[in-house]
């Protein structure tokens, strides 16, 4: 089918061959060698996010998917299910791979940000115990364990003390024979125990012959000592044999009753690796995941202007015209794939030394059905439809696209191709009709009339695994089998279009390859002409390649025809392979045959048959050409000039920022060193206070504390510190460099300020007098002038005049005293009556007087006795004053004394 032949012709079996190379299970290479291809976009849409999130988790430090210990349990399970007896082999590699999907769950569960993979992890059901199970009854040889059955030990005991007999035997048959033997060797034969003999001693062993050497010599004799003990060794054989298998057909019935969950384990693990070999195949191609374009609303499509001179000719009526018109619905957005790489050319370049790649920008408009291709032979039109035409199938497929972001594309129903020559002796096919015939089945499938490949399965519902019962023999086969990768290449249902809507066109790629080559020029042009016409009309991209001229006209005749071709050094007389847009190429036939090879003489010679008009049009395309690299130089020149000026941004704002940052740093360590400064202070003024309430308390330890808190605080207030004195005001001298804001100017001082404030400079060749208030110093200061001064003299003096008058006002105030309380000057009255209050006041007074201060606690009470306290302090002679204490140190309960 054209399908089938598609993907041949677009090498996708070479790149599906590349893909599984970053596999990391024979499952996951099987699954990449027959990649299916989505049916649906809906499909492609979880492929996609399946490939996406694979992709974020290679990126993550830890986070890469790890399948080791899986391995292709696919037949075994096949097996199991049809009653056969596994190996231990085979059920050892079911427990490895059991806790392989496992890991690779947990793998899953402890990242974030992927929900696809999540949702495939949690279908795994990894049953530990089964794998518990047969790690107990399966060595790591791969032997059933003496563990598995208390009488599988026994029996292997027996047989381990029998065979200790036998050999307790054979040995001291070597040993008192051993002239007759040919060496001192017990070996088997038939499963039995033999001695070797030599032949024409055999006699000196009687026994029964098992075997001989190649050369007669050597006979293998059992000894009739040991026959018996070999028969009793056989039968424990058959009983060891015979557990087992039973171990074995016990593990198998497990394993068999959930065969379906392990088939499910298996596509999952499965999916899995395609996806993480989909991703790491994505980071080594550098490729970007594809986002599709959906269609628009239907417009109706542009009339053909041979068929409107028909009707105006014919006078047709204007219902007739419209009815001629079809709707068709435009894409959202143009294709935009800049920077695309062929696949195949960049794992050429990086495998097998290649050449290097030259990249495309396709960029189609939204309205465009038809690209015609134009250029020189050996330019790279051929190559530019197959990486089309692998882009899109890689997009469908799930894989990222070897393309710049963004990648927009439309999701294609179908990706149809005619590329290359299908001429063939045995089919009787020359190259046009080998095209022909290939064309012919791509409008089929246009058409709707040809059935899809593999519609009679296709159609047919998937089943589950539970539902298979074809033994699967090889690892491609059980790939095939799983039910979410079933290798397939599905073409859609075609949908029938609603007469009432016409919208006929599908959402095809076609691919032609010098369209309308191999015949008369005359005709296979017009063939050509008359097939892109149609293609416009019934797909919904169509890019070909060409060398005919009338096909570079029709973008002049129909807006859904576009010209790209493929460049041409003039220069080097080589093509670069690069795609031009809108303008038609030059074929350059004659200059790539001398450049081939082929004799000058015979070129000059053609050159002369070549017409003249023909010759025109090339030259106006080498213009245009030429044009077309003057802007495109002149746009990277502005790109260039454009990055330049959004990294100067950039470090500007990295710059600002940082300043920003710095500030922020300052004002924290400046809060931090005022903090400190604080906890200094009071660590200072606490051990003041501890000193004094620790020792005597005297008035000259009273005033020693008085000088220590001053001191404290014209270390750390800042405003009892000295301001830091003005710097000196800049006075220009003979030969200082000036500046004259005024004139914009840099000058040079001849003489200084005279009485009028005016000095003489010069710039230039000019020389002038300038006002002392016209300059500035370069670090842009101010000098000061004898107005300023003034003004700054008279400020001064009006402050002082009004601190002074401020403080005559003002009655002067008494140095604050520092009152200290300690046990030694406090007195403590309550419960106590006036009478014997007063007699114990009198006496603390006196006791007080170094200390200049006495707290008198009185409680609160009734107030009677702070009453009595207050009228006999009032008219004691050593009282300066009291008042009641402050809120923290007792309030109205206690008195504070002030001795004269």
């Amino acid at each position: 089918m054209i399908q089938a032949e598609t993907l041949e012709l677009l090498e996708w079996p070479r790149l599906c061959q590349h893909l599984a190379t970053f596999a990391a299970t024979k499952l996951g290479v099987a699954a990449a060698l027959d990649l299916p291809i989505p049916a649906t976009q809906a499909q492609t849409a979880e492929l996609l996010a399946q490939t996406n999130e694979a992709y974020q988790l290679e990126s993550r430090a830890g986070g890469a998917l790890s399948f080791e210990g899986i391995q292709d349990i696919g037949t075994s399970l096949q097996r199991a299910e049809l009653q056969g007896l596994l190996s231990g082999e085979e059920l050892l590699a079911i427990a490895t791979t059991l806790a392989g999907a496992r890991q690779l769950r947990r793998i899953i569960d402890s990242q974030a940000n992927v929900p696809t993979l999540k949702e495939l992890a949690a279908q795994l059901r990894t049953y530990p115990e089964l794998e518990q199970e047969i790690h107990r009854c399966i060595d790591d040889r791969a032997q059933v364990a003496d563990r598995a059955t208390p009488k599988l030990a026994g029996i292997r005991v027996q047989m381990r003390q029998l065979r200790d007999r036998i050999y307790q035997i054979l040995q001291g048959i070597l040993q008192r024979q051993s002239n007759a033997v040919q060496e001192q060797l017990i070996t088997q034969r038939s499963g039995r125990f033999v001695i070797p003999v030599k032949a024409p001693q055999k006699d000196a062993i009687p026994g029964i012959v098992h075997d001989s050497s190649a050369s007669g010599a050597t006979l293998y004799v059992e000894p009739h000592s040991t026959v018996n003990l070999n028969n009793q060794m056989r039968q424990f054989l058959r009983q060891e044999q015979a557990e087992e298998e039973a171990v074995r057909r016990a593990l198998t019935e497990q394993v068999a009753a959930v065969k379906p969950d392990l088939d499910r384990l298996v596509g999952v693990v499965t999916t899995l690796d395609l996806a993480a070999a989909k991703a790491r195949y994505s980071f080594w191609l550098q490729g970007n995941p594809p986002k599709f374009i959906e269609l628009g609303e239907p417009e109706l499509a542009p009339k053909n202007p041979e068929k409107e001179d028909e009707e105006k000719e014919e006078k047709e009526d204007e219902e007739n015209s419209e009815k001629s018109q079809l709707l068709i619905r435009n894409l959202r957005s143009q294709i935009t794939l800049r920077q695309l790489r062929h696949p195949l050319l960049v794992w050429q370049q990086q495998h097998e030394q290649g050449f290097p790649v030259v990249p495309v920008d396709l960029t189609i408009g939204p309205h465009i059905r038809v690209v015609a291709i134009t250029g020189p032979n050996t330019g790279g039109k051929t190559v530019t439809l197959k990486t089309l035409g692998l882009a899109a199938l890689m997009a469908k497929a799930g894989m990222f696209v070897a393309a710049r972001e963004p990648v927009e594309l439309p999701w294609f129903d179908n990706i149809l191709a005619d590329i290359g020559d299908e001429q063939s002796l045995q089919q009787s096919l020359s190259t046009f009709s080998g095209h022909i015939r290939r064309i012919s089945r791509i409008l089929e499938v246009l058409d709707n009339k040809s059935p899809a490949e593999g519609e009679e399965n296709s159609n047919l519902p998937i089943t589950n695994s539970q539902q298979q019962d074809q033994e699967v023999t090889d690892t491609q086969s059980t790939v095939s089998a799983l039910p979410i990768l079933k290798p397939k290449l599905q073409i859609p249902q075609p949908q029938i279009p609603n007469p009432n809507s016409q919208l006929p066109i599908t959402k095809s790629l076609v691919l032609l390859d010098e369209v309308g080559a191999g015949t008369d020029p005359s005709e296979g042009s017009a063939l050509a002409i008359a097939l892109l016409q149609y293609l416009a009309q019934h797909s919904l991209l169509t890019v070909a390649t060409t060398h005919f001229g009338e096909l570079k006209a029709l973008k002049y005749q129909d807006s859904r025809f576009e010209n790209a071709s493929v460049e041409f050094d003039d220069n080097s007389m080589q093509p670069t392979y690069r795609l031009l847009w809108g303008i038609p190429g030059r074929s350059n036939a004659l200059t790539i045959a001398k450049r081939l090879g082929l004799l000058p003489s015979i070129v000059d010679e053609a050159q002369t048959y070549v017409g003249g008009a023909s010759q025109d049009v090339n030259q106006v395309i080498a213009g245009l050409e030429a044009q077309r690299r003057k802007q495109e130089t002149k746009a990277r020149e502005a790109t260039q000039l454009l990055h330049q000026t959004e990294k100067l941004h950039r470090e500007v704002s990295q710059k600002a920022a940082a300043l920003q940052e710095r500030e922020r740093e300052l004002k924290i360590a400046q809060e931090v060193a005022v903090n400190e400064a604080i906890g200094s202070a009071k660590s200072e003024i606490a051990q003041i206070i501890r000193r004094l309430q620790s020792g005597n308390q005297t008035a000259q330890n009273a005033q020693q504390a008085t000088d220590t808190l001053n001191q404290i605080s014209q270390k750390h207030l800042p405003s009892r510190q000295q301001p830091a004195k003005p710097k000196p005001s800049f006075m220009p001298k003979v030969g200082d460099r000036i500046r004259i804001p005024s004139l914009g100017q840099t000058a040079e001082v001849l003489s200084g300020p005279d009485a009028n404030e005016e000095l003489s400079v010069r710039f230039g060749i000019m020389k002038m007098s300038v006002k002392l208030g016209e300059i500035e110093s370069l670090d842009g200061q101010k000098p000061e002038t004898k107005a300023q001064l003034a003004k700054v003299a008279a400020q001064a003096q009006a402050l002082a005049a009004a601190k002074a008058k401020q403080a005559a006002a003002e009655p002067a105030k008494p140095n604050p005293e520092i009152a200290i309380r300690t046990a030694n000057n406090s007195i403590d009255l309550r419960g106590a009556r006036v009478s014997d209050a007063e007699i114990e006041i009198d006496r603390a007074l006196s006791k007080a007087v170094e200390y200049g201060v006495l707290w008198i606690i009185h409680g609160k009470g009734t107030g009677q006795l702070r009453r009595g306290v207050h009228e006999f302090l009032a008219t004691h002679p050593q009282v300066s004053r009291f008042e009641l204490a402050s809120q923290k140190e007792g309030g109205a309960g206690v008195t504070v004394v002030y001795l004269k």
